[in-house]
């Protein structure tokens, strides 16, 4: 699968260093919305979350630090996006971050603890995270 580097408008939003913005960053990517804006968003939406007990020692869903997926699948929905799921509990691997086992368009794809975005069969990232095609992808959202 092809690789193009895209920060989905981080450091046009005048954000510097690392961090574990994937979500923001690929949302940003996927919808065609600033970065700020998709930042200022997730956010919103993890201030509404409610605490659970297991959840307590990890904190709340944040732009920089992580986005639990119940979080991430809220705010798809509500822009419109269908969530397409290719592995459940016990099933195994069966599609792979490649070219050929993705639908063309524009997906947020849900792999091993990190959301990419891949336009007609390109990883948009900060880095390739395909692992040479090897990586499993748990589901992807789509228009």
């Amino acid at each position: 699968m092809q690789f193009q580097y895209n920060d989905g408008g981080r450091a046009e939003a005048g954000y510097k260093g690392t961090t574990g913005d994937c979500a923001v960053r690929a949302i940003a990517i996927v919808t065609g919305k600033p970065y700020q804006e998709v930042y200022d968003l997730v956010n919103q939406y993890g201030a509404m979350e409610r605490m659970s007990k297991k959840r307590r020692s990890k904190g709340k869903s944040n732009a920089r630090t992580g986005v639990w997926k119940e979080t991430i699948r809220k705010i798809m929905l509500n822009l419109g996006y269908k969530w397409t799921p290719t592995m459940s509990i016990g099933s195994g691997c069966k599609v792979h971050l490649r070219k050929e086992e993705l639908p063309t368009g524009r997906l947020l794809v849900n792999v091993s603890r990190h959301y990419v975005a891949v336009i007609d069969g390109i990883v948009n990232d900060t880095y390739d995270c395909t692992r040479g095609g090897s990586r499993c992808v748990y589901g992807y959202y789509s228009l």
